[in-house]
């Protein structure tokens, strides 16, 4: 019976410890993101000569306000991703809310430069896939 239970327990470790790895990886992903939408930001707020639009889209604002949006974004979302690190429990909800308003303004961004909009959407539904099959308490069952 004793062998049983260190049996499970052991696989409760193994599960936890990728888990929590699983929400590492998330959080330092959520980091990085944070950072290149802080840049991306400030070469948009700066007019830089990167972005160029093609076509006319619905959603068009201003190169301006777009790189305040990434601005904003991007230090919101490097708060949190060392709040998920430290583990915060609010961090997990606010991860996930942040990275799928993220992956809302990257769409939007999508004229304005197309290739770099669809990486951040993808580490968006990482991030957002990682922290929501992370289970914090399933060694206490």
């Amino acid at each position: 019976m004793s062998q049983n239970v260190r049996a499970d327990q052991e696989g409760m470790s193994v599960k936890q410890g990728i888990a929590a790895g699983t929400s590492i990886g998330a959080a330092v992903i959520m980091a990085t993101i944070g950072i290149l939408q802080f840049f991306q930001g400030i070469a948009a707020v700066a007019e830089d000569e990167v972005f160029v639009q093609g076509q006319e889209y619905t959603f068009k604002f201003d190169l301006t306000t777009w790189g305040w949006v990434h601005i904003v974004f991007g230090v919101v979302m490097v708060v949190v991703g060392i709040a998920l690190i430290s583990g915060a429990t609010w961090a997990r909800v606010s991860a996930i809310v942040i990275a799928a308003l993220s992956i809302l303004a990257n769409f939007l961004w999508l004229p304005y430069y197309p290739w770099w909009s669809i990486l951040i959407i993808a580490l968006d539904v990482v991030v957002i896939w990682a922290i929501s099959t992370w289970n914090p308490r399933a060694d206490y069952y």
